[in-house]
């Protein structure tokens, strides 16, 4: 029985029918720059076929209610195993979702509590801020209310007829209740209305009033305005509502969540919400004095936290404000205990996030899972996770229609002396810049004091390229994408939140040139804008815009097609029977980025080509780039946002050691031109090629918070920080 999994004639997405032979119960890493191929391999090929096959083991009752997988694009796979697939996304979820829940722990101190708290809240849901038996009745278990800012809501030197309530559009539905309520005098400026008037305005209730034939009961401004919107988190509330509203501690709890009995329960001294507000690494030494069963549980998967680098984190951390990398560290630690052996474990860059200190946690733990009889699969930038490797594979050599071979196979020794761009970059070391440029001034940051910042204060210099480090947790993010922007206002911030990214999304969507395209077309043809899309009157009335037909086959495998009618162009015969200089939409649509920035004046899309994504079409799905491409693409489209202030937090996720070049080159021009840039970053090259460095800590959680270093990356080198460590170590290849 063959120990390797055999891979036969890939073409998923851009892959050239290559093949492949994987050895089992071994580290292999995957890597090649972004776009090459490498999560067609590993994501829609291996993971998808494993999970497709597994799904056949189960009746057909449980087939139709999982996700369906369609057969990858391959002439034969064998030797597979039941996948686990832990990827980047971002944690789903609500302000009801948070570290305890994710990872189950607080579950465990639910049923803790519920055998030893004194006095006793009852059973274990008692202890639960998601159940009615536990919640606190004053904000339903959010922790926090969200209630109407008057001041944003009015403006009391207007009158109701000249929208003295900002949130209604003068002479519409919500205006005309309260102007033609005949209750008040529509043209006085709500500064003269009496108390008792501004309270029926805004409070009001228990009588009727009549517009025309009807009869309303009426409802103040604020009464009605919480009944819509405030039944729901801050997250959930629309754009305009959001904009009226604050959101404060709830009052009843203090923010802890629990209703008063569960509050009151307390094992040595402690309540259910002091341990969850604790962090992690504290925790441990807390629950390891309770000579308990449930505790000992609790700190087991406590202990796997801490270990792979996230002991900073405490177990009331709602889980939407984890950064990618956190999420996907946390979903890891739900495997760690598990006694399974004979698995494929698939990782999509797992040290995104990372500071280089904790990258060794990282291997820890990828070596662990191998050691146990698994097969573990990685795709990865990282020169200290591939050097772990058992096995290599280098996909290239380019990117997009360039890219979908495999351009080496082998050990990480023999991929350094392959002279493919991977292999070339891991024996490149980088110097830190020689000329730094002069700061043209200050941005001043003074008393930072939210999470666990320690009334900091650090001067951004203007006119330079700035990188901000320090190990995950130390404040880096806190400081510079909620601190900076929040005293000077009009800072543009690129953060890691994910692009919307649905099969009808393409790159010339994405960038809003869809638009000006139609329009093009439109003014040649005479027809309107709407003919040339085909999210519109414009679409193939066979696959209704889709360019492809899927027929959902119940239980079985569904199977998709390319659509007859079109032939996959997605439009209708009558918008494709209209031309600009010789082609129809879906022609420029087929054009790379840079075929169509020679062409076409077209926003963001000669951008494209400066971060490395000229052989996108403008018409490519979305959901078939890989996760750098969707990251540059994000940047390309922040990039067109105005502003002299940009912060961008870990740019080089999902980047080759060589697309990062590409992204300085573009972040120095952005430099040249006048504006200021600030970094978020833990890739050594880009700190190296900073012209002034700000460095977080000394550790993470409440161990950090504070400014270890300021200075260029040359005097960095000479400091004692963990940065100024682990760049002096990357001097050398």
């Amino acid at each position: 029985m063959s120990r390797d999994i055999m891979l036969t004639g890939l073409r998923q997405n851009n892959l050239k029918g290559i093949s492949l032979r994987l050895p089992k119960e071994r580290l292999t890493v995957f890597t090649g720059v972004s776009g090459s191929g490498k999560s067609s391999v590993v994501f829609g090929t291996i993971a998808a076929e494993s999970q497709r096959q597994l799904a056949e083991t189960f009746s057909a009752f449980a087939r139709h209610r999982l996700t369906k997988h369609e057969r990858p694009r391959a002439d034969r796979l064998t030797g597979l195993t039941a996948a686990v697939v832990v990827d980047q996304l971002q944690v789903t979820g609500n302000a009801r979702s948070t570290v305890g829940t994710m990872t189950d722990i607080h579950a465990l101190l639910r049923v803790l509590f519920s055998r030893r708290g004194e006095p006793s809240a009852g059973p274990a849901t008692a202890y639960s801020f998601n159940d009615p038996q536990g919640m606190c009745p004053g904000c339903d278990g959010l922790g926090k209310k969200i209630q109407v800012d008057l001041d944003r809501l009015l403006d009391r030197d207007l009158s109701l007829d000249e929208g003295a309530i900002r949130m209604f559009k003068v002479g519409g539905y919500a205006h005309r209740l309260y102007a033609d309520s005949g209750l008040f005098d529509p043209g006085k400026p709500l500064r003269d209305f009496t108390e008792q008037e501004l309270d029926l305005l805004l409070y009001g209730g228990g009588c009727t009033i009549g517009r025309g034939d009807r009869v309303n009961d009426y409802e103040g401004v604020v009464t009605r305005f919480n009944r819509i919107h405030l039944h729901r988190d801050l997250e959930g509330l629309d754009k305009a509502a959001r904009a009226m509203v604050r959101e404060a501690g709830c009052p009843a709890c203090g923010g802890r969540r629990l209703n008063a009995a569960a509050l009151a329960s307390r094992i040595d001294g402690l309540s259910i919400a002091d341990h969850c507000a604790m962090e992690v690494a504290d925790l441990i030494g807390v629950l390891e004095r309770l000579d308990d069963p449930v505790a000992e549980a609790a700190v087991t998967s406590l202990r796997r936290i801490d270990a792979i680098g996230l002991g900073y984190l405490s177990l009331d951390r709602e889980t939407p404000t984890l950064s990618g990398g956190e999420a996907q560290r946390l979903r890891t630690v739900r495997h760690l205990g598990s006694g399974l052996t004979g698995m494929t474990y698939i990782f999509d860059e797992p040290s995104v996030g990372l500071h280089p200190r904790d990258v060794h946690r990282l291997g820890d733990l990828l070596l662990e899972l191998r050691d146990a009889g698994n097969t573990v699969l990685v795709v990865e930038h990282d020169r200290d996770v591939i050097a772990l490797a058992d096995h290599v594979v280098d996909m290239g050599p380019g990117a997009g229609v360039a890219g979908g071979r495999v351009v080496f196979e082998g050990s990480v020794a023999g991929l350094r002396d392959s002279g493919t761009l991977t292999g070339r970059m891991l024996g490149h070391a980088t110097p830190p810049k020689d000329a730094v440029r002069a700061p043209a001034g200050w941005l001043t940051i003074a008393g930072a004091s939210s999470c666990n910042l320690k009334d900091v204060t650090v001067g951004v210099p203007l006119g330079v390229l700035t990188a901000v480090t320090g190990v995950a947790g130390s404040g880096k993010s806190t400081l510079m994408r909620h601190e900076l922007p929040a005293r000077h206002p009009g800072t543009v911030v690129v953060d890691q939140s994910p692009i919307a990214a649905s099969p009808r999304s393409t790159p010339a969507t994405y960038l809003n040139a869809m638009e000006p395209l139609r329009r093009l077309f439109a003014e040649v043809s005479g027809a309107g804008p709407a003919l040339f899309s085909f999210n519109s009157a414009g679409a193939c009335p066979s696959c209704k815009g889709r360019g492809e037909i899927k027929t959902d086959l119940a239980f079985m495998d569904p199977v998709t097609r390319v659509c007859d009618g079109c032939g996959g162009t997605r439009y209708s015969a009558e918008a494709l029977s209209h031309t600009v200089a010789g082609r129809n939409i879906a022609d420029v649509l087929a054009l790379t980025a840079d075929e169509a920035a020679a062409v076409f004046d077209l926003p963001g899309i000669a951008r494209l080509g400066e971060l490395g994504l000229g052989h996108l079409t403008l018409g490519r799905s979305l959901s078939t780039l890989s996760g750098g491409e969707r990251q540059r693409l994000k940047l390309v489209h922040r990039l067109g946002e105005t502003g002299n202030v940009y912060v961008f937090d870990e740019p080089t996720t999902g980047l080759h050691p060589a697309d990062v070049g590409t992204l300085l080159a573009l972040l120095d021009r952005l430099v040249d031109a006048g504006n200021t840039v600030v970094v978020v970053e833990h890739d050594l090259d880009v700190v190296k090629h900073a012209d002034w460095v700000i460095d977080l800590g000394p550790e993470a959680g409440r161990h950090g918070g504070a400014v270890v270093f300021e200075g260029t990356p040359a005097e960095l080198a000479r400091a004692s920080t963990y940065t100024a460590k682990y760049l002096v170590r990357s001097l050398t290849p």
